[in-house]
């Protein structure tokens, strides 16, 4: 049962790890203990909602535990931020695939990527976020407009490079 449950739910979860994780090895490392969690707790669902929700939940709590775990050996860069420029939304590329917006995402310093994460796809509160990560409201805050600064710089370079042209030889 429990290998029919992994192979069920190991893509989805998976994906939830690799937006927290700073790697695929840490994202899978943030699977294994989650799943362990899951095994041992399985008997305290409650049928409440849905099961695959509750997994997930479980899954962001373990990232957030290996977050706060190893937060003293992720080194925080400093981000450039945009000098003024106004942001038009043209700027960005209209063919971007999810796998670009995952990469570009993935690509955020530790800090600013579990803030954005917690806030922008799991639906967080600041405060929310500062009670779980043990910072400030106003770092949350903060951290999730350099993160969002961060991300319109990186997809409008995105927009400025060469597109990928595929070439057909006809005969």
């Amino acid at each position: 049962a429990q290998k029919l449950l992994y192979t069920t739910y190991h893509s989805i979860l998976l994906g939830i790890c690799m937006r927290y994780g700073k790697s695929k090895a840490e994202a899978e490392d943030i699977l294994q203990m989650g799943m362990l969690r899951i095994f041992k707790n399985i008997d305290s669902y409650s049928g409440k909602g849905s099961f695959e929700g509750w997994m997930k939940r479980i899954i962001v709590n373990v990232a957030i535990d290996n977050y706060r775990k190893n937060s003293k050996y992720y080194y925080h860069e400093d981000i450039d931020e945009i000098n003024g420029e106004p942001f038009l939304a043209s700027d960005i590329p209209n063919n971007l695939e999810v796998e670009d917006i995952l990469k570009t995402i993935h690509e955020l310093p530790p800090g600013y990527r579990m803030v954005f994460n917690l806030f922008a796809i799991e639906g967080y509160s600041h405060k929310e976020i500062a009670n779980i990560l043990e910072i400030s409201e106003n770092t949350s805050k903060t951290q999730l407009l350099k993160a969002r600064k961060s991300l319109r710089k990186k997809l409008i370079s995105l927009n400025r490079m060469p597109q990928k042209t595929s070439v057909r030889n006809e005969e």
